[in-house]
Order: C-alpha cells, then sequence, then structure tokens
C-alpha cells in the first residue's frame, strides 16, 4: 500500500484529534492497515466503482479502498471529530474521496452515487449494523443500489445473517430476509485484539450479493409473516400465526404442517406464506 505512506500514520491521527472510541457511536477503530486492505481487497475489484463507507472513523478502512483502486469513496461519519480527521485525506485524493457528515440510519446516500456502479464496505458501528443491513434489504426497489455489500458484524450477528434450517439456534427473521434477497457467506473472522479499544466479541466479515431475481412477494408480508412466526418460534405455526387471521388457511395455502416451527421451515415457504397473506 505505497499509495498511502505519505499519509501520517492512523495513530498519530487519533492523538492530534483526540480520538477516544465512543462507546455510544459503537465505535471500535481498525489501525491496522494490513487488515484494512485484506478487507478492502475482499470486496472484489474496486476500479470503475464507487464505495459506500459507513463509519469511516479514524480513515483506516477508507486510505485502504482508494489504495485498491475504488474511484471514489463516498464515507459517512456522524462523529464531527471523525470528519475533522478525516480532512487530511480529503486534501491528498481530492474527489475521489468525499466525506458527508450525516447520521447513517436517516441518510439516503443515493444523490451521492450519481448513478455510478455501487459497493458497501465498511466496518459498521456496532449498535446500528443490523438497522442499516435490515433498511437496505428492505429497500421497495429491488435490485438495490449497490451490486455487493462487504461488511463487519459482531461474529453472533454474521452467524445469524447467513444462516439457515439446519442452524437452528441462529436461524431467524434476519436470516430469511438476507437470504431471500441475497446470497450470503462469511469470509474471514476478525479477532477484538485488531481494534482500538477491543471488543469483548469476535467480528466477521460478510459479503451479500443482491440476487437479480428473487422470488417474488411482497417485502411488507414477508415481514409480517416472520415476525409472527419467529417472535413466538417456540410454538407451532399454527399457534404462532394466528396473530394474522386465518392461520390454517395460510398453511393450507402455502402447503405447510401447521405443526411445525418457524427455524423448521425454509425461505420459500415464507414467501408461499407471504403470499397467501396477501
Amino acid at each position: 500500500m505505497n499509495e498511502t505512506d505519505d499519509l501520517p500514520p492512523l495513530r498519530d491521527v487519533i492523538e492530534a484529534h483526540g480520538l477516544s472510541a465512543r462507546k455510544s457511536l459503537g465505535q471500535n477503530f481498525l489501525l491496522d492497515l494490513n487488515l484494512t486492505a485484506k478487507i478492502a481487497r475482499a470486496a472484489g475489484p474496486l476500479s470503475g466503482f464507487t464505495v459506500l463507507e459507513i463509519g469511516p472513523g479514524p480513515g483506516g478502512l477508507t486510505r485502504s479502498l482508494l489504495a485498491e483502486g475504488a474511484d471514489r469513496v463516498v464515507a459517512v461519519e456522524r462523529d464531527a471529530r471523525c470528519v475533522a480527521a478525516l480532512d487530511g485525506m480529503k486534501a491528498r485524493y481530492g474527489d475521489r474521496l468525499e466525506i458527508v457528515e450525516a447520521d447513517a440510519v436517516s441518510f439516503d446516500p443515493r444523490p451521492y452515487l450519481k448513478g455510478a456502479n455501487v459497493k458497501i464496505v465498511a466496518n459498521l458501528p456496532y449498535n446500528i449494523g443490523t438497522q442499516l443491513l435490515v433498511g437496505w434489504l428492505a429497500a421497495p426497489e429491488w435490485p438495490p443500489f449497490f451490486t455487493s455489500s462487504t461488511l463487519m458484524f459482531q461474529r453472533e450477528v454474521a452467524e445469524r445473517i447467513v444462516a439457515s434450517p439446519a442452524q437452528r439456534k441462529d436461524y431467524g427473521r434476519l436470516a430469511v430476509l438476507a437470504n431471500w434477497r441475497c446470497s450470503t457467506k462469511i469470509l474471514f473472522n476478525v479477532p477484538p485484539s485488531a481494534f482500538t479499544p477491543p471488543p469483548s466479541v469476535m467480528s466477521s466479515v460478510v459479503q451479500l450479493v443482491p440476487r437479480p431475481a428473487p422470488a417474488e412477494c411482497p417485502i411488507d408480508l414477508l415481514q409480517r409473516v416472520t415476525a409472527a412466526s419467529f417472535g413466538q418460534r417456540r410454538k407451532m405455526l399454527r399457534q404462532s400465526l394466528k396473530v394474522l387471521g386465518e392461520p390454517m388457511r395460510l398453511l393450507a395455502e402455502a402447503a405447510i404442517d401447521g405443526t411445525r416451527r418457524a427455524e423448521e421451515i425454509g425461505i420459500e415457504d415464507y414467501v408461499r406464506l407471504a403470499n397467501a397473506l396477501r
């Protein structure tokens, strides 16, 4: 990563701007540029792409994304201290880096992406990571604005994203939504020692690639069906689906045995239930 050698070390940037990580913002900084380069490379070729990064912090991953050839990086950061710390990188990379001070939960990135081919690559703040992912997955328009997302989560969240009915403990609403609309996989784990400060849990990098044509069903009804089913996951579906009305009709139309439980049926079954509810 010779292209970043003329930038000051990340620890110097952190010290100069007083960037102690704030738990309230879900911050855990990645300072190892070998690791941030590994994450950037895991996203695949970046030339020809604009990368959306959420929560760049002091900019370790941002540097790697630019050094690995991203046409542009749109970095969305809520913490004004980190925005100021990224100014030196902005001076180095010019128009290839756009820093947006905003709350990612309510931020619409599309006006900043200018119709480009987009990948999302981020060490997501842990306190909003799942919320952001669900928002992207539940978009009314599909295929979405991004061609892939390569994201850091706590290991337990990563396992919930990629789970199938074979992993009953982890299989739930998030897995159904994620794997209905995307192919998902865990790429590698990242130990707590890689972060400053170190979290108490292992982390994992997950990649999601949107399916161009997932099985058709209304997203709002799929969310209602999975909420009812997994909200009472210990009960048989004929009981847990009562909140939707006419559970036996729904189960009959979807050709599902009502004595089964939420974690025992697959995504295609939930799609049929959503369409039966419609």
